[in-house]
């Protein structure tokens, strides 16, 4: 079994001192020279590669900032530690014009995945597929919706006579995608629990689900799961670059991944969610 100092040492090339446990998966661990790592041991090595591929492709962005990685062992990564502070307004709008700044560095396509990153990633601990595609309503449908529809119908926590709602949805996406936006560069995962809010003034984010979407997406996922200050972000945002027209009656459409995937991983509440949200998109 790989020890958690033996893959510090190799990965940062110093010495460790004492470690402390986070939760299951993390492990802060102090090195020799006083900086502090991170060290999580990932579901696999494939998460473990598209996390570390996802962390890099997003600080090559030059925007938001998140942590350094070291380097990854199979399963396991070594990140910086990321000092909390206390969230505040005026961190919030700068992380909204950094946000949007992410999103406007683009990806080659709808559903890319990060450099180096794998096809078959993932978004917490379920299955996410990076297929492109161009359109993104159709893509949108066909590899982040429906997939996860089918496994909630498959493993009975959503009835086949209720997904008839969410499939109507997927096919008048075209009506309501609103206009169209070149792809954009997504954290993939953004809801509230992978926004730190540093001890230097900044957000930093972790535990990406990075590929090429649409940059409502995140911003859904951030309401739907809520984040401090989201007002003063949302201003920040578009200050930086406007929102499209209608986007706050598109906000239920670009939930419904978030929501499915919930309902697969959780249960029946989020599909009860999922199903309301479809109801509400939908016209007439």
């Amino acid at each position: 079994m790989t020890d958690r100092a033996d893959v510090v040492a190799r990965l940062t090339g110093r010495r460790t001192g004492g470690e402390r446990p986070l939760s299951g998966a993390l492990t802060e661990v102090c090195l020799d020279d006083g900086r502090v790592v991170v060290v999580k041991r990932a579901e696999d090595a494939r998460a473990a590669r598209a996390e570390a591929a996802g962390l890099r492709w997003l600080a090559e962005a030059g925007t938001v900032r998140v942590p350094r990685v070291h380097g990854r062992d199979e399963g396991w990564l070594v990140l910086d530690r990321v000092a909390e502070g206390r969230p505040s307004r005026e961190a919030a709008f700068r992380f909204g014009r950094e946000l949007a700044a992410l999103h406007a560095a683009g990806a080659p396509a709808f559903g890319a995945p990060p450099p180096d990153g794998p096809v078959d990633a993932r978004i917490g601990l379920a299955p996410m597929r990076n297929e492109p595609g161009t359109d993104w309503p159709g893509w949108y449908a066909e590899h982040r919706v429906l997939p996860y529809l089918r496994r909630a119908v498959d493993q009975g926590t959503l009835h086949p006579g209720e997904a008839t709602v969410v499939e109507r949805l997927c096919a008048r996406l075209p009506d309501l995608a609103g206009p169209a936006e070149p792809p954009a560069r997504l954290h993939g995962d953004l809801w509230n629990g992978n926004v730190l809010w540093g001890t230097d003034g900044r957000v930093w984010l972790i535990d990406p689900a990075a590929h090429g979407g649409h940059r409502e997406t995140d911003l859904a996922m951030l309401r739907l799961f809520g984040c401090p200050h989201l007002e003063q972000v949302l201003d920040g945002y578009q200050d930086r670059a406007p929102l499209a027209d209608g986007w706050t009656a598109r906000v239920g459409v670009h939930q419904l991944f978030p929501l499915l995937v919930h309902a697969v991983l959780f249960g029946r509440g989020y599909a009860e969610q999922a199903l309301a949200v479809a109801r509400t998109a939908l016209p007439g």
